[in-house]
């Protein structure tokens, strides 16, 4: 309020406490809902033993998750002499929080579907091979590009540049390697951090598009065909 918010009503303020206290709330609720019903399991014998190894370590996320986001508004708070005008979180801590909910959702999703859909038994070609190991790049390629989004939200890199596909008039800024060193321009340069987003979505889009063509050529079972195609899906309207 002091540095930056002078204007700011006592409603302003209200609304942006209740949406952080909203997700402290919800965090935890979620961590209950995955304590709770582990322990009542556990207690009744109802787990195998790994899936006493994945419930431990999902449990184990959810504390973690919690501790990164504490972590996280805790540098919003710090003094910083280079940029005591603008508050914001760190930029790093905000992606490991991130990366954190996004392993954990997704480990989440895996174990509730290896339980409740058993895979399908298929011939080990080479074709299948190929579309298993392409598969696990893109998905590795689209978690990068989500971990590069939370470098743009805590830079508000997404002000620096509104218009698409150049960034103002020109393609490739003047001002994209400005810092010094080089590598600290990919982490804290905002037209960087914009750029790489940029470029990462546009091959994150490219390579599931290319994942989708490559499985029409498989012969794959009807709930394969329907996850690769909701995909591109979702791709598309991201």
């Amino acid at each position: 309020f002091r540095s930056l918010n002078q204007d700011m009503t006592l409603a302003e303020f209200k609304f942006i406490w209740y949406m952080e206290y909203s997700h402290r709330m919800w965090g935890r609720a979620v961590g209950l809902a995955y304590i709770l019903p582990a322990a009542f399991f556990w207690r009744r014998g109802w787990l195998s033993r790994p899936l006493k190894g994945s419930v431990l370590a999902l449990c184990g996320l959810v504390c973690f998750q919690g501790l990164l986001g504490w972590y996280m508004v805790k540098s919003g708070l710090e003094e910083k002499p280079d940029s005591y005008d603008i508050p914001r979180v760190s930029q790093y801590r905000l992606a490991a929080h991130l990366g954190s909910a996004l392993v954990l959702f997704s480990a989440s999703l895996w174990t509730g579907l290896s339980l409740l859909l058993p895979p399908h038994k298929l011939p080990e070609t080479k074709q299948l091979l190929r579309l298993r190991q392409y598969a696990h790049g893109t998905t590795a390629l689209i978690f990068l590009t989500a971990l590069s989004g939370a470098f743009v939200a805590g830079l508000d890199a997404g002000l620096v540049y509104n218009s698409f596909p150049k960034m103002g008039e020109r393609w490739i800024p003047d001002d994209l390697l400005a810092f010094s060193p080089m590598l600290r321009n990919v982490f804290e340069n905002p037209t960087t951090v914009q750029f790489d987003h940029r470029i990462l979505g546009i091959a994150s889009v490219t390579a599931v598009t290319a994942l989708y063509l490559f499985s029409r050529k498989i012969p794959l079972p009807r709930r394969t065909r329907m996850a690769v195609t909701s995909l591109l899906a979702v791709a598309c309207m991201q």
